[in-house]
């Protein structure tokens, strides 16, 4: 689906085909005739426009017949319905300069388009520079935005966590991870991506332009050090709570070890006693109550030494 929206004295309005300086967004569901329909009326490669449908393509910059494409990494929620997936991906946005328009494509519905749009108003169409900064930087407050409510999800998880022993917190806590990988990933590739942009001066930047670019840079890098933070406090959290669980199944095991030998060896009296063979003691009136009397004591017994064993440790 593609929408046309134009900036007119601070208002925004969507028109029925592109003109000049307006903004393009194409949004799902993606249809390869539009794609097509779109590529002949703005003169753009087919190719800038199919980018998009790729959701592990990196970020990057390509020029191609001075229209140039910018592929960005940003967070949005998975809407898979695996429950060992990760809560959160990383998806591409393509954004591509033309001659007179900036045409922003979506593989899927992303809060960074959504929080651009509801700026759209304050934004000069003529300044296509200083949208595409401003794409970036929404891009990466939604990073910011969902680092914290993956932390904010991961302490409410360790809490419950320490006050049951299910298995549902650690999974939930995994999924949180496999976010973090994504983060993490989507992130340096954005740095590197702002880098070169900044290096090669693509999109032509003024002096106070390229000052806001170094902003942006530091907020990514920000957002990238807090994605590292949080991916080392649950790694480090998860291998903490495997080696409690490690050391609960050898304490409960090392009980039924105690509880096996302390049950086996009266078996074993009894099953002496209960032989078609003459033992000691078998014509005596209470020969019944002997095996029974020395299983007790050897119970007992066992039972002292393992007790004593364990206030002492």
């Amino acid at each position: 689906m593609i929408h046309y929206f134009k900036n007119i004295e601070h208002k925004t309005y969507e028109v029925n085909a592109p003109e000049n300086d307006t903004w393009v967004n194409v949004v799902p569901p993606l249809k390869q005739e539009e794609f097509v329909q779109l590529s002949e009326s703005l003169e753009i490669p087919l190719d800038f426009l199919s980018d998009s449908l790729d959701i592990d393509e990196r970020s990057r910059y390509e020029i191609d017949d001075n229209v140039k494409l910018i592929v960005i990494k940003t967070p949005a929620e998975n809407n898979s319905f695996n429950d060992s997936d990760a809560f959160y991906i990383t998806i591409p946005i393509c954004i591509i300069l033309t001659h007179n328009q900036i045409v922003t494509v979506n593989s899927f519905e992303n809060g960074a388009i959504r929080k651009f749009f509801n700026t759209f108003q304050n934004r000069k169409p003529d300044n296509r520079k200083m949208m595409v900064l401003k794409i970036f930087e929404k891009v990466v407050m939604n990073f910011m935005d969902y680092l914290k409510e993956i932390n904010h999800r991961r302490n409410i998880l360790e809490q419950n966590l320490y006050k049951s022993e299910r298995n549902e917190e650690l999974l939930e806590l995994v999924r949180i991870q496999k976010s973090l990988v994504y983060f993490v990933t989507a992130l340096r590739s954005n740095e590197l991506l702002l880098m070169k942009l900044e290096r090669a001066n693509i999109l032509q930047l003024n002096e106070d332009e390229r000052e806001f670019l170094n902003d942006l840079i530091v907020d990514n890098s920000q957002a990238l050090e807090m994605a590292n933070i949080y991916t080392n406090i649950l790694s480090s959290t998860l291998d903490a709570f495997a080696s409690i669980i490690s050391i609960n199944q050898n304490v409960a095991i090392k009980r039924l070890t105690y509880l096996t030998i302390s049950l086996q060896i009266p078996v074993l009296v009894a099953s002496m006693y209960g032989m078609n063979v003459p033992i000691p003691g078998d014509k005596l009136k209470f020969a019944f109550y002997i095996p029974l009397v020395i299983s007790i004591i050897i119970g007992i017994v066992i039972a002292f030494i393992y007790l004593s064993r364990k206030n002492k440790n």
